[in-house]
């Protein structure tokens, strides 16, 4: 990465962590630890369980200091008692990605780290109506429910799209000292390939920059990576998901 990408995924993992910590706060005995320089999500309790449970292995790991990291986070797990977990590590990360395998931990899938400076938003503020659905109605639109109870539409800048009299799509942000990580775009399957999660997506980062926000972040499917890019949105690599081995 050049020093500039360098700068945006320092952001974009702060941003990341950040928003797991906010989501703890509304999820029984969750907590998200700092496990030898890696963030690990310590989500016990359902529905939560089955979402948030992913850890993040710092970069420049080498050899035996990466296996020494695995193996604390694999453990820390363990002793939490959750049995279904992802492992996070950046592509770049040959010894990092080796010692995963050769934890017994099989590749799952990946997303793609993105960022952009809101200096170089171009597109236009979009034209969309937005429903007015609170946190429950979200998690209910999500397929999820309970998800995060407690939590509130404004803490986490839940946006709502509408089409023909109905919601449509979804997504929700966390700000973190000046960047907007956008995340859990959806749209349900009717309305997609009309632009919903396009608009969506530009209507956070117009707002973003409004309140102030100099950067956004997000991890992107690969069906979504000519989207973002479309907005804006820089490629800094991908996140490689590990999970245990079954059987």
């Amino acid at each position: 990465m050049t020093r500039a990408s360098d700068r945006l995924y320092e952001r974009q993992v702060a941003t990341l962590v950040a928003s797991w910590r906010a989501y703890a706060r509304h999820s029984d005995g969750a907590r998200v630890e700092d496990v030898e320089g890696a963030a690990v999500c310590l989500f016990p309790s359902a529905p939560e369980s089955a979402v948030y449970n992913n850890a993040l292995l710092p970069r420049g790991l080498g050899g035996a200091r990466a296996r020494e990291v695995v193996a604390a986070v694999d453990g820390a797990y363990r002793e939490a008692g959750i049995p279904s977990y992802a492992i996070w590590a950046h592509e770049s990360e040959s010894d990092a990605v080796a010692a995963l395998e050769d934890r017994d931990l099989r590749f799952d899938s990946a997303t793609r780290a993105m960022a952009m400076s809101l200096d170089a938003l171009a597109v236009p503020r979009p034209e969309i109506e937005l429903g007015d659905l609170d946190w429950d109605g979200y998690a209910e639109l999500e397929g999820i429910p309970g998800l995060l109870r407690g939590a509130s539409a404004a803490e986490f800048h839940l946006r709502v799209a509408r089409l023909d009299g109905r919601d449509v799509g979804a997504v929700i942000a966390y700000d973190h000292e000046g960047d907007r990580g956008i995340f859990n775009l959806g749209t349900v399957p009717e309305a997609r390939r009309r632009g919903v999660g396009t608009a969506l997506t530009a209507l956070q980062l117009h707002e973003a920059r409004e309140r102030g926000c100099t950067t956004a972040s997000l991890q992107s499917t690969p069906i979504a990576e000519g989207v973002y890019a479309a907005l804006g949105f820089a490629n800094l690599g991908r996140y490689l998901e590990y999970v245990p081995a079954i059987g």
